[in-house]
């Protein structure tokens, strides 16, 4: 019996052990860049001693992936871009509901699941970008007013294809409702001064070259230029003030449903909420901090204050179909 007992307590020592050792590392999927991601990640390492191991994608091969994997998954957290892609990870069952007060005191409940599934962790304002040498900021006013005529032949945008700008559009069905954010589509389609773009970098490069004189982009993208190019010619501006405010979403994460060390992983999303993770996101990406006790960077406090819409993202993820669709029928290619 005493040998029983030995080999019994022994063998409780070494899943211990493994328990222990096993919580030195946690696997994370994420949608992020690794130049983006790996120094926030760095940095848990260095505090904590826990090892990250990263696997980075698009979004949807991740979801796809995570879907196939089921309780088999590696992966603990998923990280993404957009609230409407972490929108669907929730509807597709990957990941677990999280009940932190850290989570709720460090971040705003507009960038928050209200089931609790997943959290932001840096914003972005999808704002109105400008040719300084061609418009005159008191021209500017609304997301709405780049229908109207005056800019006809001298608008750019993105691809309708981008979650990005079927987040703008979803949060616009919510506040317009969806017969004036057609109306206002619409307008935007007939002033377009060139086939719509790729990406944002291409847009605003095009106002550079004189393309055309106004878009509507993600803030940091105008940050990355700015630093890499110090004389480009353009300028952002800040729509809706005296209205809704301006379009903000996050890049977010939540842990995985099949983690198996999902008490670690909420540690790492709680850690990534506060003051040392949020200087890093800021810095990096030149983001905003999604908690609102953190600065930006100096180059993006250079860009001034704003008011923000106080919308909750979700809606980005609960009216994307509804937004496509309207865009589809606008002609927003």
């Amino acid at each position: 019996m005493s040998a029983i007992r030995s080999i019994t307590a022994l063998s409780l020592a070494l899943t211990t052990i493994g328990s222990i050792a096993q919580a030195k590392e946690l696997v994370v999927y994420s949608a992020r860049q690794d130049h983006l991601i790996q120094p926030v990640f760095d940095l848990y390492t260095e505090q904590t001693g826990v090892k990250i191991n990263f696997i980075t994608d698009k979004e949807a091969p991740l979801l796809a992936r995570l879907q196939a994997e089921g309780k088999n998954t590696p992966a603990d957290m998923l990280i993404t871009v957009d609230a409407g892609n972490l929108w669907q990870a929730e509807q597709q069952g990957v990941l677990r509901a999280v009940k932190s007060d850290v989570i709720d005191k460090n971040i705003p409940a507009q960038y928050r699941a209200d089931s609790g599934k997943w959290t932001g962790l840096s914003l972005r304002a999808r704002t109105i970008v400008y040719s300084p040498e061609r418009v005159d900021p008191a021209e500017l006013s609304t997301y709405e007013a780049l229908a109207d005529d005056s800019w006809k032949g001298r608008l750019c945008l993105r691809t309708s294809k981008k979650v990005y700008n079927q987040s703008l559009t979803a949060t616009m069905i919510e506040t317009l409702g969806a017969e004036q954010t057609g109306e206002v589509i619409a307008g935007w389609v007939d002033n377009l001064a060139t086939p719509v773009f790729p990406d944002d970098t291409a847009l605003i490069n095009a106002i550079d070259a004189g393309q055309c004189d106004v878009g509507i982009v993600n803030t940091y993208y105008f940050g990355r230029l700015q630093q890499s190019e110090p004389d480009l010619k353009a300028a952002l501006f800040w729509p809706n003030q005296d209205g809704r405010g301006v379009h903000v979403n996050i890049s977010g994460a939540g842990v995985t449903t099949h983690s198996k060390q999902p008490e670690e992983a909420i540690k790492l999303l709680e850690w990534m909420t506060t003051p040392a993770a949020q200087d890093v996101f800021a810095e990096v990406n030149q983001e905003f901090p999604a908690n609102p006790d953190v600065k930006p960077s100096e180059e993006v406090a250079a860009w001034g204050e704003f008011k923000p819409d106080q919308i909750n993202v979700e809606v980005a993820g609960r009216l994307q179909a509804e937004a496509i669709m309207l865009m589809d029928r606008q002609g927003w290619k």
